[in-house]
Order: structure tokens, then sequence, then C-alpha cells
């Protein structure tokens, strides 16, 4: 069993002598301080060989000591203002001597971590004298400690060395580092404002903002410079005595090509040749499918619809600039970003109906519900949910998702160019979405020229399909093409969206009909399901006509 908080907290550096803190009582809004003393804790922290979770600010660790012993995974929300998600999960049925990081854990880094392993890559011992801030009914409004910390750089594993946090060998030790810094961390309802108030305090006394993120961060940092000096070439956290080659990963999930730490690639230019802007927007879907996957595992609001949208942009791009990259490449990943798609949607789309129906019958009045509607929409619903989230995780798992975002980065990492994609961007690109635009218009004509029917809706679907891919084509040439693009994607999702409501007009309509025949087979009126039938049938006509006046 796992557990999860919200984490807001600020660390900090002494740059004068000495490490005291102010007195933190005349803080406005905070009455007294509690000092609860000093405690010891001992944590071990776990990385790839190639640090892929440092690289993009992950944390896990395993602690012992203090109040929340056990494995600790922390997920940046926003660095910025020092917000983390952290993880917990308990120190229980662990191997004696042998502790590994738990399931539920190593689940939300796999995106990241693939099947590359984790290993020990730092040992922080810390002695961390505790303090609350109360406000004047007692009640904690932060929590302050000043952390003295010892940093150990790890092998991994490997004989001969000494016993470390939970049984583990640390090795051949790389470099050490010792360092004062004061976390503020804010309690449960505590005000946001505190922090600021606090800092103000602690500026005042010669303490500074940490150049760090994290404890791991720093210790990385600071005890690199004698392992990279014993162990040349070999990248931040690896084991050297297990064998393997660097070259068998050497790109981090996060960007392809490069290592943590190094410049990020730099933003293409408009005048700058068309494979700089294709590449750069596949590379913010396939980051975009690495940073969701732990909030789709975690059943985060919107996080299922939101990879889904990465899957689709990125399908999309590779679909419409197939001048620039190379089909025989880039066709059998788009097979497999369609796949992904519909493994996401199809739960998504039961949630969005349901929603739909559930609105529609909500803004009726009383007395036109007839029949037990709601119940019978309820169990519907829940009939088609199966176990949703454990298929998901199931897919999350697999190996097939696995190699999609190996294929991905292989892709980003030796892109598969054709002639057109050294040429310039404005020219490239542009002849792109013009044809998109083209599409777009030639399905949107032959939909509406149909008569009302199912004729009708499928080629309205079709033309929602072609209104999304000029979206998205559009997106990726903004840089290059400027105000055009940027008309073109304010068009394209203002028809996205109408016919996006034409097409859940649809799927309600199906809906109705299914409920209303097990409504009249179980002897029940089926008059509510009629109207709400009309309802949907008559927004349909008015979506339509407005696309007919936009066109």
């Amino acid at each position: 069993m796992v557990e999860t908080k919200r984490e807001i907290e600020r660390k900090y550096e002494s740059h004068t002598e000495g490490d005291a803190l102010p007195d933190l009582s005349r803080v406005p809004g905070v009455s007294s301080v509690l000092d609860r003393g000093v405690v010891h804790l001992d944590a071990v922290y776990y990385d790839t060989p190639d640090g892929r979770l440092a690289a993009d600010k992950i944390t896990l660790r395993r602690r012992t000591g203090g109040s929340d012993a056990g494995w600790h995974l922390k997920l940046p929300v926003s660095l910025a203002e020092g917000i983390r998600d952290e993880i917990h999960a308990p120190l229980d049925q662990e191997s004696p001597g042998h502790p590994k990081p738990p399931a539920a854990l190593t689940g939300l880094v796999r995106s990241r971590t693939r099947d590359v392993p984790l290993i020990p890559v730092i040992r922080l011992r810390n002695a961390r004298h505790l303090r609350d801030l109360l406000d004047v009914a007692g009640e904690p409004l932060a929590e302050v400690s000043v952390d003295r910390v010892h940093a150990e750089r790890l092998s991994g594993s490997g004989g001969g060395g000494t016993e470390g946090a939970g049984g583990i060998d640390a090795g051949d030790a790389g470099g050490t580092a010792e360092w004062t810094e004061t976390e503020v961390e804010l309690a449960d309802g505590g005000p946001p404002e505190l922090l600021d108030r606090v800092e103000d305090h602690l500026r005042e006394a010669g303490w500074r903002p940490s150049r760090a993120a994290s404890k791991l961060a720093r210790a990385l940092e600071e005890t690199a410079s004698e392992t990279q000096a014993d162990q040349p070439g070999q990248p931040d956290g690896a084991d050297p005595s297990d064998g393997a080659d660097p070259s068998d990963h050497p790109d981090p999930p996060g960007r392809p090509g490069r290592r943590p730490g190094a410049p990020a690639e730099p933003e293409p230019t408009p005048d700058g040749p068309a494979a700089d802007h294709v590449l750069a927007y596949l590379g913010a879907q396939r980051d975009a499918l690495v940073e969701l996957d732990p909030a789709v595992r975690r059943e985060l609001p919107d996080a299922v619809h939101r990879m889904r949208v990465a899957t689709r942009r990125a399908r999309s791009v590779l679909r419409t600039y197939r001048s620039v990259l190379d089909r025989t490449v880039t066709d059998p990943i788009g097979v497999d970003l369609k796949w992904l798609a519909a493994e996401l949607g199809a739960d998504r789309d039961r949630e969005v109906l349901t929603a739909r129906l559930t609105a529609g019958l909500d803004a009726l009045p009383p007395d036109l519900r007839a029949g037990p509607v709601g119940a019978r929409l309820h169990s519907w619903s829940e009939s088609r949910r199966g176990d949703a989230r454990h298929r998901v995780v199931a897919v999350l798992d697999g190996e097939r998702y696995l190699a999609l975002l190996g294929r991905l980065d292989a892709l980003l990492a030796a892109p598969p160019l054709c002639a057109a994609a050294t040429k310039p961007a404005e020219v490239v690109l542009g002849k792109a979405v013009r044809r998109d635009r083209r599409r777009l218009r030639r399905r949107l004509d032959e939909a509406l020229g149909r008569p009302p029917g199912d004729g009708r809706d499928v080629a309205l679907h079709q033309a929602r399909k072609a209104a999304k891919r000029l979206r998205y084509a559009a997106e990726a040439a903004r840089p290059a093409l400027g105000s055009r693009a940027r008309q073109d994607v304010a068009r394209a999702k203002r028809l996205q969206s109408l016919l996006g409501d034409h097409q859940d007009s649809v799927m309600a309509r199906h809906a109705l009909r299914d409920l209303a025949a097990q409504a009249h087979a179980a002897g029940e009126t089926t008059f509510t399901y009629g109207l709400l039938y009309g309802r949907e049938e008559h927004g349909a006509a008015e979506h339509e006509a407005k696309l007919t006046a936009d066109g």
C-alpha cells in the first residue's frame, strides 16, 4: 500500500559563518516555535546507471530513522515553486539484507527506466534538528529543519564494502561531501505566503536559496569529481564493476542524444531546416508520454486524455510530414501509436458519453423524467467499465508500449531523414499544411453535401479527423510559418470542437436507443429516452448549421 502527499518546501544554504537560525517566532503569523530535537536519518538513493531519474528531477530512496521511514518516490509538480508529490511505501516484506524498490513505486518510473535496473547511487546520513512553527492555537504551520548532511557516492554493488542503510553494501565508495542546509516545509493547511515571510528572516540571517533542487542533486554534484577522476568515462552513478557497456543505454528518455545535465536542445528557428521543427514537435510528444505515464497510473484528473492527445499528435505529425521522415521507419511506429490511443481511449470514451447523458438527464424538469432512467444509465455505464485502470496499467507495463517508447527514442536520436528534411522549413512545412488544409475542406464539403443520416455522420467524423490533423500539423509548423499557422490552429480547433460535439451526439443517440430497448424489454416507459434523443438530434442539426455557416 502506498500513500501520497503534496510536498511544498524550500531549501536554503548558509553564506555566513555558522548555521544558526534566526528567531522564527518573530515571523508574522507565527505564535511560537516548538523544538522537537534531533533525529538521525539514513537514506540510500536509487537510479539507473546513466542517471535517468536524476535527469528528470525525480528521487527514489529508502530511508530509515525518523517518523516516515520507508521508501519514498518524489515526482516534481512545480520545481520553481518547490512543489513535489511524495509517494511513500513501507519497509515491510523486504528480503533481509537485499532491499529492492517496491513494484508500486518502480512502476511509476518505468517510462524512464524501461528495462534498465535501478541501483544504489548515493547514501545520505543526516542529523536533522526539527522545529515546528505554530499558530496561536498551537497548530503547525510549517516544519523547519537544519540538516547536517554527509553524502557518499556508492558503486551500487561489489564486495569489500561496508554495510550501509538497510544492509546495502556500499562496495568501492566514491567521493564524499558534507554540508549544512535548512528546509522549510509547509504543513497541511499552512498558508503558502508563510514561506515568503520565513524566507525574509532567513535571508537577514545569511541564508540563501539552495543552488540544488534536492539533497540528491547536490550530492551527485559534490561527489562527482573524485569518482570521475577514478573512473574516467563512467556516467554519474554508474557501477564500474557491473560489466555494462554505457553505450547499451546511451540516451536517457528525457532527451535523446543528451546526458543528464547537458544543455537543452535549442528551439528550431524559422529559417532552419524542416527536420528541426518536425523532430522538436515529435520529441515534445514523446516527452509528454513519458511524463504522463505515472500520472495515468495514479489516476490523476485528465491524465489519460492528455496522454491520448500526445499519442495522436505524434502519429499525426508522422503522417503529415512523410516527406521529412522515411515512411519505412515511421509507418510501423504510427501503427503502434494508433494502438496506444485506442487502448487509452476505451474507458475515456465511456466516461465522456456517460457524463453527457447524465448532464442531459439532469437538465430535464423532474416531471419529464419518467421511469428509473438514472439508475439504468448508471448500470449501463458500469457494465461497460470493466476493470479499466488495471487494463491501462497492463498496457503501460507491456512490452509493446515500452518498445514503442524505445522506437521513438531511436527515431529522435538518429532520424531517418528524407531529401526534404534539409530544405527550408517554411517551404516544406507550408506545403504539407496546405495539403492538410485542402483535405479538411474537401472532407467537410463532402460531408455537408450528403443528406442527413448515418452516411453524413460518418463523413463528418472523417472531417473531424482531418481537422485534428491540420491542427497538429500547424502546431508543429508554427515557429516557421508564424501567423498563418496560428490561424490554421485556431480554425481547426473551432471545427474540431463543433465536429466533436456532433460526434458525441451521434454516440449519445446510439446509446439512448440501446437504453430505450433495455427499458422497453423490462416493461419501463421509454418516454424520457425519446425526449433525450430528440434533444440530441436537434443539437446535432444546430452543429451542422454552424459548420455550413463557417464554411
